[in-house]
């Protein structure tokens, strides 16, 4: 859980480091971007490390993992960032933990217990309460962040289960280093096509770029040594559900970085979710059938 936790801290902020970026930088450079730049980081820890190859059947669970956390989220989280707030951002993707934990029923042959899954509809029902008494209706950024949470939950499933037998580091360095020629490639292309710009080169800002590189290195990368940690340690689905917190750590994150709107009422759900996160993990969950 404490694995778990550390790495919901670190993807906290990648909604507010997100918005900074597409002050100035294109949503789908920042989204590809990012991953060619944890995939060359991550190709050096390889390198370094020398771990054995994955067989074929991880290899299939890597392009999983691939398709869910280096590309999916990434890409369609960046585009919805551009049009809305980064604390509106944080509500939707609130839905992350009960799309992960239907993966893992699905993906991964959890069996989570009638309780967990009653915690994880409440957690679900409080995030969903506070978006609607926020006020407006689903626009196309909010579209695009649930098809995000649907391949992030996707990518998350599957990254667990790998994780059960090769290091979490090594699960999403492996995802990483296997998106890299194209990643690369069409990272390479944007920035020298100028494509990568919303401003000219020269104007865009310092703190654009350290968002990049924020999103780059942890949300990307180094988050993810303690998530995949947690899922092989804890469970796909129990562990999960930390995520419950993360659509208020990142409306905290938002409030002093952004200036975006916190008060009474968020920190109420803030505890609200709280009290149900600690009741699920205290639930029952089945081991994956052998």
């Amino acid at each position: 859980m404490l694995f778990g936790l550390l790495g919901v801290v670190v993807f906290s902020a990648t909604l507010p480091m997100t918005r900074l970026a597409v002050v100035d930088l294109h949503p789908l450079f920042i989204g590809i971007g990012r991953a060619c730049v944890a995939g060359a980081a991550a190709l050096v820890l390889l390198a370094l490390r020398r771990p054995a190859w994955p067989t074929r059947r991880q290899w299939r669970l890597l392009l999983d993992t691939s398709i869910g956390v280096v590309i999916g989220f990434p890409v369609f989280s960046s585009l919805a960032m551009k049009d809305l707030p980064a604390t509106h951002g944080a509500i939707i993707t609130g839905l992350l933990p009960l799309a992960t934990a239907a993966a893992a029923v699905l993906l991964a042959r959890e069996r989570p217990s009638a309780a967990f899954w009653l915690c994880s509809l409440a957690g679900a029902g409080l995030v969903i309460a506070y978006a609607v008494s926020e006020g407006g209706g689903l626009t196309w950024g909010d579209s695009s962040l649930l098809l995000a949470v649907a391949l992030g939950a996707f990518g998350y499933a599957r990254g667990g289960v790998l994780s059960r037998e090769i290091d979490g580091d090594l699960v999403i360095s492996w995802a990483l280093v296997l998106t890299l020629p194209l990643t690369m490639a069409v990272t390479l292309w944007s920035l020298w096509s100028g494509w990568a710009f919303r401003v000219p080169p020269a104007e865009v800002h310092t703190v654009s770029w350290l968002g990049f590189l924020y999103v780059s290195l942890f949300s990307m990368w180094i988050g993810f040594f303690f998530w995949y940690r947690g899922l092989a340690a804890g469970g796909v689905a129990r562990v999960g559900q930390l995520q419950l917190l993360q659509p208020f750590l990142t409306v905290m994150i938002a409030a002093l970085m952004l200036s975006e709107t916190l008060d009474w009422k968020t920190i109420g759900f803030a505890a609200a979710v709280v009290g149900t996160v600690a009741i699920g993990r205290r639930t029952r969950v089945a081991a994956p059938a052998s």
